[in-house]
């Protein structure tokens, strides 16, 4: 069973120095999951003394005002022999054997972390102390609750004192040791006033009266240890601390607890509850008591720690390895990461994740539409045909059909395609811009290093401008080559031009009559709508082989060429992290370590239960 109360002091210890204590608004802390024993009592109520009385050595500073402005976490080792001595978690390799050097390292490590204006903080200070003539037990000390500010510190230091008194007790974990005066009402109690305010059962508090020796001649305090006055779960228990005279004549703790105990034992109002009475009892039935407490709560705890193991793993693979130390380490490191994005584009472009299908519906709805909205038909109108044709005959009429006048007239309208064949470029491009950006969002390791981000992402649209370039380059070659060479069975279909009509001496744009004209107008949209068809299913083959199919190839070779050309000083600066996410991983490395070790530690306990 002491090995229990071992198990909590070394996860305690390393919640410490890790930082965690159970702070409101820290990270999920282990701390407040731990079982212990707040010792509260006001300013003057004897707590420091029955502390020393459960330790039996003076180590604690006193003086007027608020001497405790930190909390304590006081952790007792019995020993079977050998010279008490004491450690400070701060000083790990020093042992202290002269108690009035620890009251001074208590006093001058508090002003460390306060300063000597009499502040607060909420960040404990751990002692251990090794002694013969203890039990294995933990307490921590918490500040003295006042009710008046004295000189050099703020008017809040009595509500900034009580906060942090609440906020350590009223933890579900938190045993509660409440001091108070037998020589004062115990209504007054600040200890009894706060303990019951945040446990209003009494299932968690263990109330110790101190100062009975000094009660006015004939009063006692048999109805309060009797549980009458005010009844607590557990039993009062007295304890008669050494005078202030005592203290300064240095009367030996061990004399002192003797002189305790014949005091119950011959006082008569005392003497039926002598046995459960004294500091000695007390320390015996505290450090029972958490033993107990600890027992109960392992279950929950591992559970807790189980849990918040695979959160913190979690967070940590989220934010991403740190960084390496070698060139070759970095390199590595920075072409996984451009490997990972490469792939998540991909995998938008194949459909396993989604965007990839807007580029289909460019090639099915919005560049048929765009075709449509040229209308040959219009731009095929009888004057228009007239003009064209007689332009295409110059001096000397056709003889047979005006083949002239049917290529401009195929020409001037396929040219047109060139518009929309350019769009449907231009909108895979855009398409293609969009799932590098949602990719780059996608790539977790990529919000690690801001810097190689904006690289990565300058490299890949840089990329994909070129495959426009070319892309636009191949399509509107396809384009031109239709109205270059035009298909040859068109020609050969074509009617003889036997009813060419109109009036030579005429003007030249009333040679043909608007039946011959409105013929060559349907016959020329018939070939353009024919050469339309064949388009729209070349041109998306074209801008898939050379701007999608290329994408999915070399998005990054040309990144990758200047990577590797790249020293050490210049991938470092690629990898220019932000501050906060290296604090943070630090941050989570260390408290997943500490609930690794405490998982450990708890198992190897189990395993002996």
């Amino acid at each position: 069973m002491e090995n229990l109360i071992q198990l909590v002091n070394k996860i305690q210890q390393a919640c410490t120095a890790l930082g965690d204590h159970g702070e409101e608004g820290a990270m999920p802390t282990l701390w407040d999951a731990l079982p212990s024993i707040a010792v509260v009592g006001g300013q003057s109520s004897g707590k420091s003394s029955v502390l020393e009385s459960v330790v039996g050595k003076d180590f604690l500073p006193r003086g007027s005002g608020i001497v405790t402005r930190r909390p304590l976490v006081l952790q007792l080792h019995k020993i079977d022999e050998g010279r008490e001595y004491a450690e400070f978690m701060h000083l790990p390799r020093k042992k202290f054997t002269d108690f009035a050097a620890v009251r001074q390292e208590i006093a001058d490590e508090t002003d460390r972390e306060t300063g000597r204006n009499k502040g607060i903080s909420s960040v404990p200070i751990h002692l251990s102390i090794y002694s013969p003539h203890v039990v294995n037990l933990t307490l921590v000390d918490l500040p003295g609750l006042t009710k008046v500010a004295v000189d050099g510190q703020p008017d809040s230091i009595v509500q900034d004192i009580e906060n942090m008194v609440r906020a350590f007790i009223e933890k579900p974990n938190c045993i509660i040791l409440a001091i108070s005066p037998a020589n004062q009402d115990l209504a007054t109690s600040d200890a009894i006033k706060i303990s019951r305010e945040v446990d209003p059962k009494g299932e968690r508090t263990f109330g110790v009266l101190t100062k009975i020796d000094l009660m006015d001649k004939g009063t006692d305090a048999a109805e309060i240890l009797e549980g009458k006055s005010y009844k607590l779960n557990f039993p009062w228990i007295g304890v008669v601390n050494r005078s202030q005279a005592d203290i300064n004549k240095q009367v030996d703790m061990i004399a002192a607890r003797k002189r305790e105990m014949e005091y119950f034992a011959n006082t008569p109002e005392y003497r039926h509850l002598a046995s459960r009475m004294g500091s000695v009892h007390l320390g015996k039935v505290l450090s029972k008591h958490l033993e107990s407490v600890i027992k109960s709560r392992i279950p929950g705890l591992q559970s807790l720690i189980n849990k918040t193991i695979i959160e913190l793993e979690t967070e940590l693979n989220r934010i991403g390895k740190p960084i390496a130390a070698d060139t070759g380490g970095k390199l590595y490191m920075i072409m996984e990461i451009c490997r990972t994005f490469d792939q998540i584009f991909k995998d938008h472009l194949d459909g396993i994740r989604p965007g990839g299908e807007k580029i289909y519906q460019v090639f099915d709805n919005q560049f048929p539409a765009s075709i449509k909205r040229l209308q040959f038909d219009k731009h095929l109108s009888i004057d228009k045909v007239r003009k064209l044709i007689t332009e295409a005959d110059g001096y000397q009429p056709h003889l047979i059909a005006p083949e002239q006048g049917y290529r401009r007239l195929i020409e001037s309208c396929l040219v047109s395609i060139r518009g929309p064949a350019e769009a449907a470029v231009d909108a895979v491009h855009g398409i293609l811009k969009d799932l590098i950006q949602k990719s780059m969002s996608e790539t977790m390791e990529l919000k690690q290093y801001p810097t190689l981000r904006v690289e990565l992402g300058s490299a890949a649209v840089d990329s994909l401008e070129r495959m426009r370039e070319e892309s636009k380059k191949s399509t509107l070659l396809l384009v031109d080559m239709e109205y270059g060479y035009l298909t040859v069975d068109f020609f050969r279909k074509l009617p003889q031009d036997a009813e060419k009509g109109g009036n030579p001496t005429h003007s030249l744009f009333d040679r043909y009559n608007d039946s011959y004209l409105r013929r060559i107008a349907t016959t020329v949209l018939s070939y353009v709508n024919m050469v339309c068809g064949t388009l729209r299913h070349t041109i998306p083959k074209s801008v898939v082989y050379c701007q999608v199919r290329e994408a999915k190839r070399s998005l990054l070779d040309h990144f990758f060429t200047e990577l590797g050309k790249k020293e050490g000083k210049q991938l470092a600066s690629l990898l220019n992290e932000d501050p906060a996410i290296m604090q943070r991983r630090t941050s989570l490395a260390k408290r997943l370590e500490l609930y690794r070790n405490a998982q450990s530690e708890i198992e190897a306990v189990a395993w002996e239960r």
